[in-house]
């Protein structure tokens, strides 16, 4: 268990606390800004929600969960709010997951009506993905709803963003807050339910954790189709007074920078890879300003704390670790106390279990229960199952401090058994990235008639070959049995929109790269 925490502060809606964070830090606080250059206030993101919300309540239902198609922006956090001002529930697509995944996350949820923008289909090309949600949905373009906004919408809107309370929809905390869908790094992706208590609940968490100033600016070109990118980028600074400046992609490698610093953006959001290639491509001056970075969604190598710190000083990248299932920080590192190696404390009001995993020692499985964590799941009848007793199973295997700092051996399924011992495929390559640090690797196991199991390495490294990581093994005492003999080598590892490796399409690359090789 960690520190305490006062959940009833979170039980309120979402709306609520947006209007709340306005009354604290400042109707003319401008809070909101993209690419477009032209921030928004409190009063004006409140005002934008009930008009575009009253158009878009004029096609959907009261609790209606609606599909966002949107990239980080002004206008898809404006949407996420329309929809919370009039009672339903945003369904966050990811545009990045493939027709099939879309598909059946859209059948999951019972999605009716996605919301997108005709802008942003053109430039990300998603033709074919609008075609096929097509067939399922209603597909509405934004900027047609706005063309119908007119001056009764408009004067709704304002006498609304005076009186919110009087007009927008009363929705319990335990309501639906968000339908988001986990990244699908090993599987089909599962619909996660979570409640507006559960994203206020980390917001607070994390804010007790870190001192935010409200002074800052968070940049986050994340998409808000992940929970990192929704709850880290947008909601925690715009509930918490910081100024949010939304970015529509990560992969804008030599744009990203200079905005970094144009916008005077004092915190970063990113993965190791994205923060690690902008590093590179940055002029010494673009990061420098940063106050701090923040990473999640796969592991930091130490080559990247290394060159962060060349190249722009003493900014600290505080490691994080969480779940969609957790709305989702579980821990972070802080900027005082910033333990390389780690995932960070665990935040406040987080209980943890650990299962032990036999032939794993130190440490365990990994079972969370916290204001913060998922209502449950969506199953097949478009209900919700609910977690029992409120445990989350993370599916990794942690060890955790005395003084509550989380440490990652692996994911469960990131084990594979060699020899009779169980080896982690994290640890793996670990010992690659250690070796080679300026590429990607990746490492899977396949059944070996001999030894239960056989490591496979992929990598973008040409000339990569099994001595070197002998070598460094036996230097820092890993055992043979950790090394993988076999090596693929590609052009690019697989990554997900998120920035995570994709394992499900790696496992197709070794099993066809393996089959001809049979």
């Amino acid at each position: 268990m960690s520190g305490s925490f006062d959940a009833k502060r979170a039980r309120m809606s979402l709306f609520d606390a947006l209007v709340e964070a306005r009354h604290t830090y400042g109707a003319k606080k401008l809070i909101l800004e993209d690419q477009e250059r032209t921030p928004l206030t409190y009063t004006d993101l409140i005002r934008a929600a009930f008009a575009l919300g009253r158009k878009i309540a004029g096609f959907t239902k009261s609790g209606e969960r609606v599909g966002v198609m949107l990239p980080s922006s002004v206008g898809g956090v404006v949407t996420f709010f329309a929809l919370h001002a009039f009672g339903r529930v945003p369904t966050m697509l990811n545009f990045t997951a493939g027709i099939r995944n879309l598909k059946a996350a859209c059948e999951l949820a019972g999605v009716r009506t996605v919301l997108t923008s005709h802008r942003f289909v053109e430039q990300g090309k998603l033709h074919d993905l609008i075609d096929a949600l097509e067939t399922l949905t209603k597909v509405v373009y934004l900027e047609d709803v706005r063309k119908t906004v007119g001056l009764a919408d408009k004067l709704f809107a304002a006498a609304a963003s005076v009186f919110p309370a009087r007009f927008r929809a009363a929705t319990k905390p335990d309501a639906a807050g968000v339908i988001l869908f986990t990244s699908g790094s090993f599987g089909a992706p599962k619909g996660v339910v979570l409640s507006q208590a559960n994203l206020i609940a980390n917001c607070r968490q994390i804010a007790q954790h870190i001192a935010l100033d409200p002074d800052w600016v968070f940049f986050n070109p994340l998409p808000i189709f992940h929970c990192f990118g929704l709850t880290g980028g947008a909601l925690l600074p715009i509930l918490t007074g910081l100024k949010a400046f939304q970015y529509p992609s990560p992969l804008h490698i030599k744009q990203i920078p200079a905005l970094v610093k144009d916008t005077k953006a004092n915190v970063l959001f990113a993965t190791d890879t994205f923060i690690n290639q902008y590093a590179r491509s940055a002029a010494p001056d673009e990061l420098s300003g940063l106050t701090f970075v923040v990473c999640g969604a796969e592991k930091v190598r130490e080559e990247t704390h290394n060159l962060i710190h060349e190249k722009f000083g003493p900014i600290p990248l505080l490691e994080g670790y969480g779940a969609t299932e957790a709305s989702p920080v579980i821990a972070v590192n802080q900027p005082a106390d910033n333990r390389r190696g780690t995932v960070g404390a665990l935040l406040p009001g987080v209980e943890t279990k650990l299962v032990p995993v036999p032939g794993i020692p130190g440490g365990g499985q990994l079972y969370v229960r916290g204001p913060n964590v998922m209502a449950g799941y969506l199953n097949a009848a478009g209900g919700v199952d609910p977690l029992v007793d409120g445990w989350h199973d993370t599916g990794d295997v942690v060890s955790i401090s005395d003084d509550g700092w989380v440490k990652i051996k692996g994911r469960v399924k990131r084990f594979a058994k060699v020899a009779g011992e169980m080896v982690s495929l994290t640890a793996a390559e670990d010992l690659a990235c250690a070796v080679w640090p300026e590429h990607r690797h990746a490492v899977v196991s396949l059944p070996d008639p001999k030894k239960g199991e056989r490591l496979i390495l992929v990598t973008d490294r040409q000339d990569a070959d099994a001595s070197p990581l002998i070598v460094h093994a036996h230097s820092i005492g890993a055992p043979d049995i950790a090394v993988p003999r076999k090596i693929i080598r590609v052009q690019e590892i697989p990554v997900l929109g998120t920035g995570k490796t994709d394992y499900v399409a790696l496992q197709r690359i070794v099993d066809a790269e393996m089959g001809t090789a049979a």
